[in-house]
């Protein structure tokens, strides 16, 4: 069964920037559910529900029962705007969700067994492709993530879509190829610096008993005729 978080939300009546404005003055944050082949809902949260959603990973992906004091509606939080200054939310975007009707939604690729992969433990490094997969899919059958396990990964080893064990419902954006995740890659090796050349050596001294050649005699100049 699938999972939803509950937000509970007030109803707005009114839509325009001076609207939104006045809803912050009133401490809360404007918001919109759009989608579905429906009129917008216009509805009002409380910043401390946005900011606990915003904490966690995955928000994207995650699904959203809102409850306005109407019939809950099913939601995705797709955009959510912060305050230049203050990072506090000022407005966030919800789609609502259709049973039947794919949506497409970036799922977090969660990774496992690190500290017993056999690669890393020979000094592979892990090198992260995709840290999320954007796939296609019922709204009733989003996946909260896809887990891979790295235990068997040798140095050189990648991790493919194909490679998912559990991928439900899912269809990935990207078809035309078998894409890469994740690969353990070779550690890098630093070249040690190589000395400095050494310095000339002096010249040799001459041998006892021997003079040292003598510099030629300067020239005399010439008699004046």
């Amino acid at each position: 069964m699938t999972n939803f978080t509950t937000i509970e939300a007030s109803v707005r009546a009114k839509a325009g920037k001076g609207a939104a404005r006045a809803t912050r003055r009133d401490g809360l944050v404007p918001a919109v559910i759009y989608g579905a082949k429906q009129e917008a809902s216009l509805i009002a949260l409380d910043p401390r529900v946005v900011m606990r959603e915003l904490v966690k990973s995955g928000w994207r992906s995650r699904l959203y029962e809102i409850n306005d004091g109407g019939a809950p509606v099913r939601a995705l939080m797709r955009e959510v705007q912060l305050h230049p200054v203050s990072d506090r939310p000022i407005h966030v975007d919800f789609q609502r969700l259709a049973p039947g009707e794919h949506i497409k939604v970036a799922v977090q690729v969660v990774f496992t067994g690190e500290e017993t992969s056999v690669g890393i433990k020979r000094g592979g490094v892990l090198n992260v492709v995709r840290h999320t997969i954007e796939v296609s899919v019922d709204p009733d059958h989003i996946p909260a993530n896809f887990s891979i396990d790295l235990s068997e990964l040798d140095i050189n080893d990648n991790v493919r879509w194909s490679d998912i064990k559990d991928t439900s419902n899912a269809v990935p954006v990207i078809l035309d190829r078998d894409f890469v995740i994740a690969t353990v890659a070779a550690p890098t090796i630093v070249a040690e610096p190589e000395p400095a050349a050494a310095a000339a050596a002096p010249a040799a001294a001459p041998a006892k008993g021997t003079k040292a050649p003598s510099k030629p005699a300067a020239a005399k100049p010439a008699a004046k005729k």
